[in-house]
Formats: structure tokens, C-alpha cells, sequence
């Protein structure tokens, strides 16, 4: 068993498109992650969060583990999570509201 109990945690990944010329200001603006963002992050169930970067197409690719009973639902709503987007969206695609947009990753293999 991995570092997380299947039974409680769950893994969620998901791919996000970055703006050309933009990793290193993205990689600076989460060197310095808001604490309320981490905490509320924390709150609604999230427990490990990494982002990755393939450099020749600017996908970012983010794999999460929350809890099972997440309320990750909620975290679009929170003040603190629009301000972060609002903080992000020149660096990376967005949906109207600055959110990223978000592609859902399956998992196809899965070596615990």
C-alpha cells in the first residue's frame, strides 16, 4: 500500500495548459502559496498536491489525494480560491470565471 489508505483517500489527476514563457512565474507565485489557500485546501479534504510540467507543450499535470468524503465541491465558491485564480489566470487558460481549465486524467496504469 502506497502512502495514502484506499479506504480514506482517493487520487485525483487532472491536466492544465500554461501560457508560453510562464513556468518560472508559476513556479514562483506556488513557491509562495497563500497559508489560506493551503489551509483551505487543507480543509476541503485535500492531504498531497504536485504539479508537473512537460515543457515542449506547456501541460501541467496535477495529482491530488483527498479524502473520500472531500469537499472539494465547495472550494470554487471560497473567496480565497477566486482570488487565487484571479492571481493565476495570465499565466494559463482559463474558463470566464479565471478558473483553470481543468482536463480530467484516467488512470490507465496503476503499479501500488
Amino acid at each position: 500500500m502506497g502512502p495514502f489508505d484506499p479506504a480514506v483517500h482517493e487520487k485525483y489527476a487532472f491536466a492544465m495548459r500554461l501560457r508560453p514563457g510562464c513556468a518560472d512565474a508559476y513556479r514562483r507565485r506556488h513557491d509562495a502559496l497563500w497559508p489560506e489557500l493551503e489551509a483551505a485546501l487543507r480543509r476541503a479534504g485535500v492531504a498531497d498536491y504536485s504539479i508537473h510540467l512537460e515543457p515542449n507543450t506547456n501541460l501541467l499535470f496535477a495529482v491530488l489525494w483527498r479524502r473520500r468524503d472531500h469537499d472539494m465541491d465547495s472550494l470554487p465558491d471560497h473567496p480565497v480560491m477566486r482570488r487565487w485564480w484571479a492571481h493565476m489566470a495570465d499565466l494559463m487558460e482559463t474558463e470566464p470565471s479565471d478558473a483553470p481549465v481543468v482536463l480530467p486524467l484516467h488512470t490507465l496504469f496503476h503499479l501500488p
